[in-house]
């Protein structure tokens, strides 16, 4: 394993606060928490609050993906930090999320550190990239 970690931003026409409350809310994270084409979010669960879990469950085909994690910073409209636990993430993997106000909209910075091998980095920034379009589909 290395300290490999990606970087993604989109601009999302959406107020800050719809932006973040979206990453908390399970109704919302069912609608945009798919990073393939043609999958679906079956199961999104969330208990809020720092030190808090979150379950969701990416189904592609028959397969189901499951993902969780635990809160570990929730700064209301601008940061959220979670772990994030999945068949193809490493201990102490981490996404942290930066929301700003920008440009009538919201600037969303994702990181995310830890992953086994660049091929697993470079797939989950795929991922990602297609959720931030995702989320910018239904917030807006």
């Amino acid at each position: 394993m290395t300290d490999l970690s990606l970087t993604v931003s989109r601009n999302i026409s959406a107020p800050v606060e719809t932006v973040f409350n979206a990453w908390l809310d399970p109704a919302m994270l069912a609608k945009f928490m798919a990073p393939g084409p043609g999958m679906t979010v079956p199961t999104a669960k969330t208990d809020p609050v720092e030190g808090g879990r979150f379950d969701i469950v990416m189904k592609a085909g028959d397969n189901e993906i499951p993902h969780s994690g635990t809160y570990k910073e929730i700064s209301p409209h601008s940061r959220l930090v979670f772990t994030w636990e999945s068949p193809f993430s490493v201990p102490d993997s981490t996404v942290t999320i930066d929301l700003v106000e920008a440009h009538g909209g919201t600037d969303v910075t994702l990181t995310h550190v830890k992953f086994p091998d660049e091929e697993n980095r470079n797939n989950h920034e795929g991922g990602w990239t297609a959720i931030l379009a995702n989320l910018e589909q239904i917030a807006a």
